[in-house]
């Protein structure tokens, strides 16, 4: 399983940004889709995560309703809408993957947010 995530780059403060997750395999296949984050000198965090079983979506204190998951099937994507960033989200936003207990990690993509 391989999974490539883009879309980071440098917005100001009160901007918006839409991530990108695009998997090897079917979306479907995998049990739950996540997006973490790590910032400079913290640990990496949950951001959102996906049962693609319930199809519901949970999101960090932090962001919630700010960024939005959403699935592309037909693309074998999902992604994280942000909305009203904030220099505190400035961040290596990775995708994680859960398959049959296993975690799959895409590389990375830099968010960096100016105040």
């Amino acid at each position: 399983v391989q999974l490539q995530a883009s879309g980071g780059g440098l917005v100001q403060a009160g901007g918006s940004l839409r991530l990108s997750c695009a998997a090897s395999e079917s979306i479907f296949s995998f049990n739950v889709m996540g997006w973490y984050r790590q910032a400079p000198g913290k640990q990496r965090e949950v951001v959102a995560l996906f049962s693609m079983d319930s199809g519901r979506p949970d999101y960090a204190d932090s962001v919630k309703g700010r960024f939005y998951f959403s699935t592309d099937g037909a693309k074998n994507t999902v992604y994280l809408k942000m909305n009203r960033l904030k220099p505190e989200d400035t961040a290596v936003y990775y995708c994680n993957a859960l398959q049959n207990s296993r975690d799959y990690w895409g590389q990375g993509t830099l968010v960096t947010v100016s105040s």
